[in-house]
Order: structure tokens, then sequence, then C-alpha cells
């Protein structure tokens, strides 16, 4: 008498779709969390990079504390690169070279926590 249909209802569908939208709410944040992470580590390594070229640029040419290397004397002498121009930081910001009592920087910087893994600062030797 009666025909039963195959196929979902209405209800069935969105539980389903329920469950995709708890699943995307949990995987979203962590995915942007690991990218800004994958970022910051990034800096830090260019912010490595640039410190060692320029105590290898401050040995080869005998300078002191007070002397600051220019863009153009580390890139393509001690940094692979093209026409004196720094590595980019993956996340736009800009590299401060600074003298050699200084550390290298990165404009973006840190926001002061301890527990924020998203510092583009550069820590020496595993600090």
């Amino acid at each position: 008498m009666f025909k039963k249909r195959g196929g979902f209802t209405l209800v069935e569908i969105m539980i389903v779709i329920l469950i995709i939208a708890v699943l995307l709410a949990v995987a979203i944040p962590n995915f942007m969390r690991a990218r800004e992470t994958s970022r910051a580590r990034s800096c830090q390594g260019n912010l490595r990079i640039i410190a060692t070229a320029k105590e290898q640029w401050a040995m080869d040419n005998r300078m002191g504390r007070d002397d600051e290397p220019t863009a153009e004397s580390l890139v393509n002498n001690y940094i692979k690169g093209t026409n004196g121009v720094l590595p980019t930081c993956p996340s736009d910001g800009t590299y401060e070279i600074g003298n050699m009592a200084t550390w290298p920087s990165c404009s973006i910087g840190t926001n002061g926590s301890s527990e924020d893994t998203d510092d583009h600062i550069y820590l020496e030797r595993g600090g």
C-alpha cells in the first residue's frame, strides 16, 4: 500500500551540518594559530641569519660595538639575496639591523606575553 522512499530526512541532514560546523569551529582557530606560529619561527630564523651575518661582517672588517652594517654590506656577501635586500618577514614586518651591540629586530616584535609563541624576536641560543 505505502511505498517507503529511501533518503535522508531534514533532521538527519541538519545533524550532519551541525557536526561539520562544530568540527570547523574547533579546527579553524587551531589552523590559524599554527600558521602564525610557523611565520614567527621563520622570522626568528631570518633574525638569526642577520645576527650571524652582522658578526661575520664585524670580524671581516674589524668593526667595533658602535658600528652598524647596512643591508647592502650584508646581503650577497654574508646573506643569500639580491640587490641588497634583506629577507622578508613572512608576516610583513620589517627588519632593523642595528649596531653590533644590539640584536636585529622585527617591527612586529612581541606583545609582552610570556605565554605567546608568536613573538617575532631573536632568542639567542636556546633562549
